[in-house]
C-alpha cells in the first residue's frame, strides 16, 4: 500500500510556493505541475521528458536510489535547487512492466487521500516507464528509524506516523469502490514530508488477478494460489505464506509489525548469525505480556518519555494486530480509534464524533 496519511495544509502550500520557483529550463514542467496542482484536476497528470529525468537523477546513479523493490527502483530526482520529486523507474518483464505501469497510473489518477503519495507526473522512453512523485523532505521510515545516524524520532511523531498509515490503510479499506488491500505495508514504503506526515509509496497493483507487483489489490480478488506472493519477509501474515490468501486482515497483520518496529525501534527480521534470523514479532510477544518489563523494551531513544498507559494501548493493539490467526485481528478502522487520542491535538490526534466503539484490548 502503501500505503495513505493526513495532510497538512500548510506544507501543501509551501510546496506550490516551491515549484514557482525555480530555474528556468524547468520552467514547462514546473508549470505544468504547479496549474494541476492549484485547479486541483482528477486524473491529470503532466509528462515529463525522459532528458529532464535523467539529468534529475544524474543518470539514474546508485546515490539517488531510495528504494529497491521486487519491480524497480524509487530516485530522488533533483529537478532543481526547490524542486525534488521521486521517481519510479519499472524493471521486469515487458508485458508486466507496460501492464503494471498502466493500472498505478489509472489508479493514481483516481485515488486521492491525504496519506497517499501524490503523482506529479509519468514519462515513457522506449520499452522504459516512468512514474514520478511528490518527493517526501525527511525520507523513508526506515530511514529514520534504522538508518546510520539512530532515531531522532520523538514518541509523539511515531504515534502520528502510526495513526497516518491506519488513516491510509482505512481509506483503502473503507472507501474504495471495490476495496482494496495494500499488502506490501513496510517502514521502506512509507515517506515522510517536512512536517513527518507519512504517505505511502508503495504502488505494485493487483486487481483481480496479477496485474501487477505494487503491493495494491481488489480485497475480493486474491484467492489464487498461482498468483506470485508478494510483501516482506517479516511483515507479511501467516496464512499469506500458507496458502497465499490475502484480505484486508493481512494489511493489519503489516500494521502491527510497523507498530512494534515503531515501539522497539528493531527491523522486522534480524540477521543474528550466518544461518540465524530473529522476528520483531516472536521476539516481542512474550516480552509485551508483562507489563512490568515493557518499558524497559521500547526503543532506548524513547525510553521513559512516554505516559505509561499510552505505551500500554500501544501495546496491546499491536498485539491484537498480530494474530496469528486472522479473524481475531481487529478492523483498521478500529486500530484508527484506538491510536488517535494517544496522539496531541496539535498532530492531528483527535477523537471522531461518530464512529465504531474503540477497540477492547486485551490485558498486559
Amino acid at each position: 500500500m502503501v500505503s495513505s496519511f493526513p495532510r497538512i495544509e500548510f506544507a501543501f502550500a509551501a510546496k506550490i510556493f516551491l515549484l514557482r520557483h525555480v530555474t528556468h529550463n524547468y520552467v514547462p514542467i514546473v508549470d505544468k505541475l504547479n496549474s494541476l496542482r492549484m485547479a486541483g484536476k482528477k486524473g491529470s497528470v503532466a509528462v515529463v521528458e525522459y532528458h529532464l529525468l535523467q539529468a534529475a537523477t544524474n543518470n539514474f546513479q546508485e546515490v539517488h536510489v531510495l528504494g529497491e523493490g521486487g519491480r524497480g527502483c524509487l530516485y530522488k530526482a533533483c529537478f532543481s535547487e526547490k524542486l525534488l520529486a521521486a521517481v519510479r523507474r519499472y524493471e521486469g518483464e515487458e508485458q508486466d512492466i507496460e501492464r503494471e505501469f498502466e493500472n498505478e497510473l489509472n489508479w493514481l489518477t483516481k485515488t486521492h487521500h491525504q496519506n497517499i503519495i501524490s503523482l506529479l507526473g509519468y514519462c515513457i522512453h522506449g520499452e522504459t516507464r516512468f512514474l514520478v512523485y511528490e518527493m517526501m523532505q525527511n525520507g523513508s521510515l526506515e530511514s529514520q528509524l534504522h538508518g546510520p545516524h539512530g532515531s531522532a524520532l520523538t514518541w509523539n511523531l511515531r504515534m502520528k506516523i502510526a495513526v497516518d498509515v491506519a488513516r491510509g490503510l482505512e481509506h483503502l479499506h473503507e472507501h474504495c469502490n471495490p476495496p482494496v488491500v495494500h499488502r506490501d505495508l513496510k517502514s521502506s514504503n512509507i515517506l515522510l514530508d517536512s512536517n513527518f506526515n507519512a504517505k505511502d509509496v508503495s504502488f505494485d497493483e493487483r486487481l483481480l488477478i496479477q496485474l501487477s507487483g505494487f503491493g495494491l489489490a481488489v480485497a475480493s480478488g486474491i484467492q489464487n494460489k498461482n498468483i506470485k506472493l508478494s510483501g516482506t519477509l517479516g511483515y507479511v501474515a501467516p496464512e499469506y505464506l500458507l496458502d497465499g490468501k490475502l484480505t484486508d486482515k493481512s494489511d493489519v497483520y503489516a500494521f502491527g509489525v510497523l507498530l512494534l518496529e515503531l515501539l522497539i525501534g528493531r527491523k522486522p527480521v534480524e540477521k543474528m548469525s550466518p544461518d540465524h534470523f530473529q522476528f520483531i514479532v516472536s521476539w516481542a510477544m512474550p516480552r509485551l505480556a508483562d507489563r512490568s518489563k515493557l518499558p524497559n523494551v521500547v526503543d532506548p531513544v524513547i525510553k521513559g518519555t512516554m505516559n505509561l498507559k499510552h505505551l500500554y494501548q500501544v501495546a496491546a493493539v499491536a498485539v491484537l494486530c498480530v494474530q496469528q490467526e486472522p479473524s481475531y485481528r481487529p478492523l483498521i478502522t478500529d486500530v484508527l480509534h484506538s491510536l488517535i487520542p494517544l496522539v496531541p491535538l496539535e498532530l492531528g490526534g483527535a477523537l471522531r464524533i461518530t464512529g465504531p466503539v474503540p477497540l477492547a484490548l486485551p490485558s498486559l
